[in-house]
């Protein structure tokens, strides 16, 4: 009871003290994901590392794709080979198809990293957009609100499309100068 009281007094004396802070008390959040799909700059990395991985399904096209044909000529011509040349075609048959596992895994592997290395660099160069729109706004706290554990948030309070916005004008290519 002693320890309540006390607790409650404390609380009561702090209230006024709070009050009298300049410290901005607004919150707002910011959907990360969105800006990272919906800006200039996320489209354009995003472009880039479909790219990538669309060069790395051709190339596993091919790489499976001369596997298929030497399996299909050990096939084709399994009856008139000799035991010795049958074993080369079937063991190079075997070293293609474990180069396309690997050929499989290192691009994925590599798109992966691509997609992440994007990701913190656009988080990189959205980092002062989002501080000084909390700056200008008055937030003491802006949450990413797909990380946060925020399961609410009113659309009030949500500032991606403004930091969208400043981001694709603060990275928008300067506009040429007429000639004269």
């Amino acid at each position: 009871m002693k320890k309540t009281l006390m607790a409650l007094v404390a609380f009561a004396i702090a209230i006024p003290a709070m009050a009298q802070t300049s410290a901005p008390s607004r919150i707002a959040v910011i959907n990360v994901q969105k800006v990272l799909l919906e800006s200039t700059q996320g489209k354009a990395a995003r472009d880039k590392v479909e790219k990538l991985a669309t060069a790395k399904q051709e190339q596993g096209k091919k790489l499976a794709g001369d596997a298929d044909a030497l399996d299909k000529e050990i096939t084709a011509k399994r009856m008139s080979l000799s035991p010795e040349k049958l074993g080369e075609m079937q063991k190079a048959l075997d070293q293609k198809k474990i180069e396309l596992q690997r050929f499989a895994q290192d691009s994925q592997r590599e798109v992966r990293e691509a997609e992440e290395k994007a990701i913190l660099d656009l988080e990189k160069a959205i980092r002062p957009v989002i501080d000084q729109i909390g700056k200008e706004m008055g937030f003491a706290a802006i949450f990413n609100k797909m990380e946060s554990g925020l399961v609410y948030a009113s659309d009030a309070i949500d500032v991606t499309d403004t930091v969208i916005k400043r981001f694709n004008e603060a990275n928008a290519a300067p506009a040429a100068a007429p000639k004269n």
